[in-house]
């Protein structure tokens, strides 16, 4: 067929002791008797939220050192990547690209609390959106990053050296030991300046710190609309063909359009978008399982820097306004399987999907031509859209250049040919979901459809085709431990730094870290360290907390025989129990947790970095390493 597009604790304060373990809801929502059929699931109002934004700003306005990127001459470089909307390019910024040169500019100051702190500000004119790439050499865990736009202070996305150290180890893991592989991306700013503020923890040189932004992501498309109570006074780029149906007009589908997320993500430091869909699992785990077209994320490199814009559409119909109910995660995905035919990916979001999203249900049956299907998706990352059509029949899909795809008919080709009746779909449509009786059962891959072309088609990935493989994640029993004997969901385990004592402190109540944060200012919220379990499993253990009441720091150990000895010969540790629980020894997905000691304070750290680890070992002499301490999870 002809084609023209590829859619593409607590020291000097009262101890705290709340429940260790987080309330998740009922997920068994539905009892799944078909073996092919599973219901779909909705968010509820109540999950708490893993990555929680810090409010608070550093006491003082920080000056910032300017790099002006200047006006954007070049043209609009075109890199194809299939049917994903290309939305900007790189320009480099040899003033910051490396370590020495970035180090050179950094005005340091002292922060409020004694450590350090400093800001970089990137200007390049006429963008919609700058996204900074942060090439790590070295970062302590207990850094905290900060990105914000000069014009707007409030606003600000946060997050801790660990947990940036862990989306990097991500993609160590999976092979890339590349500068791209080492390059963090910071969160799309919405403007034509970004700031970067960086805040070392008291006690920490800015000798310690080695990083550098050798490119800059240059949104050039407006992604961007005005919220409903602000008036539309600005023409909307991107705005898609005429025929596309606004889905907030169409109530019968709001279990599928709360599915469906607009993605923003880069690869070689181009920008580009696509659309996926929450997918649930047969046991209402709440695992966030996310799929998509291969050729819009294949690697895991690029899937840590996603960004999902959820319930992106108008808040009533044909608006053509932005619902102020949007939301946007920003912390990347894990890449859990990709193939080029059927063109499939299917993630892991690293965030808790918002409250009101829905994990679409799904059908690995088989279609036929003529049933009546329906597609949701955001055409040139405009505001959702629906489109109903029917199968025509099944197309072959050959992978060619550039995620593009040479298709032609087959009695048993990997694709349902689709064809439309109301709607379209356009690029930015790419890797969005085909719905059949209210149940995903394909996604987007490529096609000739367009408002003007009414004898166009679309072909997609047939999922009864990509379920044997991804069968292992959406029939396991355990979230994310496919096969692994485990049941129930992972609970995660949040991590503080305390800038008095320069101890960490570790919980899995989401109620207690909310507390913290809001009472302790003393305590330095570092988001998420790892995932375990809250409750016991077969072949977990438990891992043990107590508090010293004499430094105010906490301890935790695995061993029962540990566990025993400060009991009875160490009476300042005041047992608090079981808090979580995690793999005594190696195994399936588990990661190690490492344990350090401090000489000077008494005081243990943990991490699952090995970056992390290793950076202590080598500036922190006063921490003495004392190997794993036992086996966790880095995701849900």
């Amino acid at each position: 067929m002809p084609l023209k597009k590829i859619r593409g604790a607590i020291a000097g304060a009262a101890v705290v002791c709340l429940s260790a373990a987080l309330s998740f809801g009922v997920y068994a929502q539905s009892v799944h008797l078909d073996p092919l059929r599973v219901q779909a699931y909705t968010q509820p109002g109540d999950t708490p939220e893993e990555f929680v934004p810090t409010k608070r700003m550093a006491a003082a306005v920080i000056p910032a050192a300017q790099v002006n990127l200047g006006a954007w001459v070049a043209e609009k470089a075109a890199v194809p990547l299939g049917g994903a909307l290309q939305v900007g390019a790189q320009r480099t910024s040899s003033t910051t690209a490396t370590p020495q040169a970035l180090g050179e500019m950094l005005p340091w100051q002292r922060s409020a609390n004694g450590g350090w702190v400093a800001a970089v500000s990137v200007t390049s004119e006429n963008a919609y959106g700058l996204r900074l790439g942060v090439v790590v050499e070295q970062l302590p865990g207990s850094a905290l990053l900060r990105v914000y736009t000069q014009r707007n202070r409030d606003a600000v996305f946060e997050i801790a050296g660990q947990r940036v150290l862990q989306i990097l180890q991500a993609n160590a893991a999976a092979g890339d030991v590349s500068a791209e592989g080492r390059t963090w991306w910071t969160p799309d700013s919405g403007g034509d300046e970004v700031t970067l503020e960086i805040e070392l923890p008291p006690g920490t040189s800015t000798d310690t710190l080695r990083l550098s932004i050798p490119q800059v992501m240059h949104v050039y498309e407006n992604l961007s609309l005005p919220l409903e109570d602000e008036q539309a006074i600005t023409a909307k780029i991107n705005e898609s063909g005429y025929c596309n149906l606004d889905a907030t007009c169409y109530d019968n589908y709001s279990t599928q359009r709360n599915a469906v997320a607009r993605m923003l993500f880069v690869k070689d430091g181009y920008g580009y978008l696509c659309t996926g869909t929450l997918l649930n699992d047969r046991n209402s785990t709440a695992t966030p399982y996310f799929i998509t077209a291969n050729h819009c994320i294949s690697s895991q490199t690029v899937a840590s820097t996603l960004q999902t814009s959820w319930f992106y559409r108008s808040p009533s119909c044909d608006a053509r306004t932005l619902s102020a109910s949007y939301r946007v995660l920003r912390n990347g995905a894990t890449l859990l399987y990709t193939s080029d035919n059927p063109d499939s990916t299917l993630l892991r979001l690293n965030d808790t999907p918002p409250a009101g999203a829905v994990f679409a249900g799904w059908d690995a049956g088989t279609r036929s031509a003529g049933q009546s299907v329906v597609g949701v998706h955001h055409p040139r990352g405009d505001l959702q859209k629906i489109s109903f059509g029917a199968v025509r029949g099944l197309n072959n899909c050959i992978p060619a250049d550039a995620g593009s795809y040479l298709c032609g008919a087959s009695s048993s080709g990997y694709y349902y040919n689709v064809g439309w009746s109301q709607g379209t779909t356009e690029p930015g449509s790419s890797g969005s979901g085909l719905f059949f009786d209210g149940r995903l059962t394909g996604t987007l891959s490529n096609g000739s459809a367009t408002c003007s072309t009414t004898a166009g088609s679309d072909n997609y990935a047939r999922f009864d085709i990509v379920y044997p493989a991804l069968k292992q994640w959406l029939e396991a029993g355990s979230a994310g431990t496919p096969g692994g004997g485990t049941g129930g969901s992972r609970t995660a385990v949040y991590r503080f730094y305390n800038v008095q004592t320069g101890a960490h402190f570790y919980t899995n109540s989401a109620a207690e870290r909310d507390y913290v944060i809001a009472t302790l200012p003393a305590f330095q919220y570092e988001n998420v360290a790892f995932y375990a379990y809250p409750v016991q499993q077969a072949g977990l253990s438990a891992v043990y907390r107590f508090y010293n009441t004499g430094t105010g720091a906490h301890f935790y150990t695995i061993s029962t025989a540990e566990r025993d000895y400060v009991n009875v010969t160490l009476p300042a540790f005041q047992y608090e129990g079981p808090t979580w629980y995690a793999q005594s020894a190696a195994g399936g997905s588990a990661m190690p947790v490492y344990r350090f000691y401090n000489s000077q304070t008494g005081a243990h750290f943990y991490t699952v970095s090995a970056a992390e680890r290793d950076f202590v070992i080598s500036t922190l002499p006063a921490f003495m390493y004392e190997n794993v301490a036992y086996y966790v999870w880095t995701s849900q």
